[in-house]
């Protein structure tokens, strides 16, 4: 099982660390064990990091209309997201 590392900026830092959405939408999909993370110098700049059972669902998903709904509830700015995947 893959372990992934995204980072990308958001528009609130607090709003995008309290929402529940990150579970909501990625748990169904058997992404787990998600952790958060901020740039104490940059209050735009966040991250996180998961384990994904599906990589390929995964990836299909950051695609879909679903996915773009979430990221504009939290704020994700989408133009700026990376992802990094264990190798």
């Amino acid at each position: 099982m893959p372990r992934i590392v995204a980072h990308h900026d958001v528009k609130d830092r607090a709003h995008w660390l309290a929402s529940p959405l990150r579970e909501q939408v990625f748990g169904p999909l058997g992404v787990h064990n998600i952790r958060t993370y901020t740039d104490p110098n940059n209050p735009v700049h966040v991250s996180l990091t998961a384990d994904v059972d599906d990589i390929d669902a995964f990836g299909a998903f950051m695609q879909s209309d679903a996915a773009a709904e979430a990221m504009a509830s939290d704020g994700v700015l989408p133009e700026t997201i990376i992802v990094l995947i264990e190798a």
